[in-house]
């Protein structure tokens, strides 16, 4: 079962829930702080902050580790809270996380939101992909350190930004010797880059299930989007009010960090759903 957390209103009781999806190497803390926000202003929701598997405290699951083995796991996160999620927020591979969940949503009225995803396949190996450099990096690095400060060491030393290491540092786990180790499996999370790198979900944005509306948010700053992505992505919202496109500029990968305020006006005023 996926670790998770509930965050209400004060005082609510919400009659739907909508989870907050991190990306690779991510947990649930990435998306606390809008959550808590989110609830504020739309006390009718729930929100569930996730660890997808193999992130933060949902280690050791079982394969195969794929795209379809998360939204298995979301399915069962579902039945086990006995309340009705009917929406998903996700930044990066969480955001195909959400497109793959969507294809089981006909009719279900669902609010969705793709945070600096691409649809497109793409080379999990690729230069340009700042996920692949930090794998390699940790790959290279020894399974264990004496303290978290020699391995936020150990990552810049390894080219890393001290920003970057400070954030993965949050994966760590005390040994039982007083040391660190890197909580997640390395080997699963590659088998996960590498099965969201294959995927192709344009199918799901062209034509989401009925009763789903669907925002992509895209950072004006980021690479995640290439310019023909961008381009594809606007012509489907010109032709389905199902999909709408957000740029927002000045924001880099991680749009809900660099621009918490507009992320958090684009969650709250989304439109119902078409039926």
């Amino acid at each position: 079962m996926l670790a998770h957390s509930l965050v209400t209103a004060e005082s609510a009781h919400p009659a739907k829930l909508m989870l907050f999806l991190h990306g690779i190497l991510g947990n649930r803390a990435n998306w606390r702080g809008i959550a808590r926000r989110f609830v504020a202003i739309r006390p009718d929701w729930g929100a569930v902050l996730v660890d997808l598997r193999e992130h933060g405290d949902s280690l050791g699951l079982r394969a195969p580790h794929g795209l379809e083995a998360v939204t298995h796991d979301l399915g069962e996160l579902e039945r086990s809270l006995g309340s009705t999620i009917a929406g998903a927020v996700g930044h990066s591979f969480g955001g195909k996380v959400v497109l793959e969940w969507l294809r089981a949503r006909a009719n279900q009225s669902t609010e969705a939101w793709v945070i600096d995803a691409s649809p497109s396949p793409s080379d999990p190996e690729t230069e340009a992909s700042a996920t692949a450099e930090v794998l390699r990096t940790l790959e290279g690095l020894p399974p264990s350190w004496p303290s978290r400060e020699a391995f936020v060491t150990a990552l810049a030393e390894a080219g890393q930004p001290k920003a970057i290491a400070e954030w993965l540092a949050m994966n760590l786990r005390r040994t039982d010797d007083g040391g660190r180790r890197f909580g997640p499996d390395l080997s699963v999370i590659r088998a996960l880059i590498e099965d969201y790198a294959q995927t192709d979900c344009w199918d799901v944005v062209e034509a989401p299930p009925p009763g789903c509306a669907l925002g992509i948010v895209i950072g004006g700053e980021s690479r995640a989007f290439s310019s023909s992505d961008r381009e594809r992505a606007k012509r489907i919202a010109e032709r389905n009010p199902q999909v709408s496109v957000h740029v927002v500029e000045g924001a880099g990968h991680w749009v809900h960090v660099d621009a918490p305020d507009t992320m958090l006006t684009l969650l709250t005023s989304h439109p119902s759903p078409a039926h």
